[in-house]
């Protein structure tokens, strides 16, 4: 990793920080909550050396990039507004999206409203959902206390600011590890392999109180990897990453001018197989063919959970660069 670049852009009114490496046709990667840039260190240099131009940068919000104060700036237009100028500062016309977890919907979104900007568009962890109409007052915070019932749901813990900041920044070890951990394909629960987490809980409980911290790291979490992840989300705090979850109310209104549009980029969906956290339910898998005018592929990681391109880098790598190269 030493040999990354690392800058600063100015773009949307904040300061992005970015790592860089390779040439040839810009690809784009976004990382989700509550990660940085280094999600995608197996994947910077495969890329490179295949003959693109990798750049990840640390979004909206998180490591060295800007951390603005108000909730509002973490919307879905903030969002994409910054991948967007990012393209054209980097002195680029077009670029391949990558997003995990919540980058997964800034890169499905910002290819569905620029294709001009994005002509293919990979995702991890999150599926596509197109842009629905949803009945006056009623908002996606609704729909998901409506589905969670008598249980919380992390979403929806998200929403009362300070309250998951206090939660999670009480022990910032205990929350990355477990975190890390607790979705990924290696959980054990009480001495038994877990299947995956859908991040419902008992209400009255907190979300670290579903965490489980292992006696030893998995095997593609190291000890300097950890680290990394404490100190950079020590600088910025949870707080930025936690209000893009306080703006999901707004998504609707946002994507109201797209609903029936076509996504017809070359798109590539990759999930794990003990993945549930991010709405990777079998019918929402089943129906991205429908949902997506050029799939070129469907990949289930046997065995990993929700941090793929960390728990499974070749594989990953494997599929990102067999796609970029057929475009």
């Amino acid at each position: 990793m030493k040999d990354f670049k690392h800058d600063l852009i100015t773009v949307n009114g904040i300061e992005i920080h970015y790592v860089e490496q390779g040439s040839g046709p810009l690809v784009l990667l976004c990382h989700g909550f509550p990660e940085s840039w280094y999600s995608w260190r197996h994947q910077i240099p495969a890329l490179a050396s295949a003959g693109y131009r990798v750049v990840a940068l640390d979004m909206r919000g998180y490591g060295q990039t800007s951390q603005p104060a108000e909730i509002e700036a973490y919307g879905l237009s903030s969002l994409v507004g910054d991948v967007v100028q990012a393209v054209s500062v980097l002195g680029e016309e077009q670029s391949v999206i990558v997003g995990h977890d919540w980058g997964g919907p800034v890169a499905w979104y910002a290819a569905l409203m620029r294709p001009d900007v994005f002509r293919a568009v990979v995702s991890l962890s999150v599926p596509y959902n197109p842009p629905l109409s949803l009945p006056d007052g009623i908002t996606l915070n609704d729909v998901m206390r409506q589905v969670a019932g008598d249980r919380d749901y992390y979403r929806l813990f998200f929403q009362e600011p300070g309250v998951a900041e206090a939660d999670l920044e009480a022990d910032t070890r205990k929350t990355m590890l477990g975190l890390l951990y607790s979705i990924s394909g290696d959980i054990v629960r009480d001495g038994v392999h877990s299947i995956g987490w859908d991040g419902h809980f008992t209400k009255g409980e907190t979300l670290t109180d579903q965490l489980v911290i292992p006696d030893e790291l998995p095997p593609w979490l190291s000890e300097e990897d950890l680290t990394f992840y404490i100190d950079e989300i020590t600088r910025s705090g949870f707080r930025g990453g936690i209000n893009w979850y306080r703006n999901i109310k707004n998504m609707t209104s946002i994507l109201a001018p797209f609903v029936g549009r076509p996504l017809n980029q070359p798109s590539l969906y990759l999930y794990g197989e003990y993945d549930l956290i991010a709405g990777n339910s079998a019918e929402a898998i089943e129906a991205l063919p429908s949902r997506l005018g050029n799939l070129q592929g469907l990949y289930k990681l046997e065995g990993a959970g929700h941090w793929l391109q960390q728990e499974r880098p070749e594989e990953v790598n494997r599929v990102l660069i067999k796609f970029l190269d057929n475009l």
